[in-house]
């Protein structure tokens, strides 16, 4: 019997979306406001979901606490209040959009999670703009 249990957190980071092989007007085309010089901020809210089987011992999918600290340790210390583009080395050679994010997010917490559980993020840079990895 397959549950899904799913733990919601939040992060603010800037970041500025470039791409350096283009010259200026092409990035202010593609990405307009994003593409400021001096970087723009989200308050991101991500939402990680576990799915697995219940375990009988213990009731849970996943001991909720184990997924706090786990999305704590290499979501939130990593990237909350930090400039994506300049003090992440994820970020440092790759445009930090919310696709791009969610797909480091979700292999920075796969490497970490046991195997037996499938894993999907949800992640929101603002209300209106969501995206999702892997797609259900």
């Amino acid at each position: 019997m397959k549950v899904a249990a799913i733990r919601k957190a939040h992060f603010n980071a800037a970041h500025r979306l470039h791409n350096p092989a283009w010259d200026e007007k092409k990035n202010d085309e593609v990405f307009g406001k994003c593409n400021y010089p001096n970087y723009h901020g989200h308050n991101y809210n991500l939402e990680v979901k576990v799915i697995g089987d219940i375990d009988p011992e213990t009731g849970y999918v996943i001991d909720m606490k184990a997924l706090k600290d786990l999305i704590k340790s290499e979501v939130e210390d990593r990237f909350d209040h930090k400039n994506l583009n300049l003090d992440t080395e994820e970020f440092k050679t790759l445009n930090p959009t919310a696709e791009n994010i969610a797909v480091v997010i979700y292999n920075l917490l796969r490497a970490k999670l046991d195997h037996k559980y499938d894993l999907f993020i949800r992640l929101y840079e603002t209300e209106r703009n969501i995206v999702e990895y892997p797609v259900q």
